[in-house]
């Protein structure tokens, strides 16, 4: 069978510069969910008694977690509240936080 060369580097090449997802520190995104004051609008462990206005987010997806607090903190995402609280926040903060929101049930 035949390669071509072309098609084999674009693959390896293609593999090589996929980002890798930063696992987070469920742990550790229970201290930050505390600590920064997430536990106020979102509620015990992400489930918000109130979720018409602050949506729950106990067993959501983590890498949509991820997506949805960096486009808060880098503004591609605005909102009054969420815009502010996210404004400090790190890579790992943000990935300790959606793998501790993600494990909730």
């Amino acid at each position: 069978m035949k390669f071509n060369l072309v098609y084999v580097i674009a693959m390896v090449s293609g593999v090589a510069l996929t980002p890798v997802a930063q696992a987070g520190d469920a742990d550790a995104g229970e201290q930050a969910y505390l600590v920064k004051g997430c536990i106020g609008c979102h509620g015990p462990h992400g489930k918000s008694s109130n979720s018409e206005i602050y949506p729950t987010l106990a067993g959501k997806d983590d890498a949509y977690l991820v997506e949805q607090m960096k486009a808060f903190r880098d503004g591609s995402r605005n909102n009054p509240l969420m815009s502010p609280m996210s404004f400090g926040l790190t890579d790992d903060d943000i990935a300790n936080l959606a793998a501790y929101l993600a494990a909730q049930k």
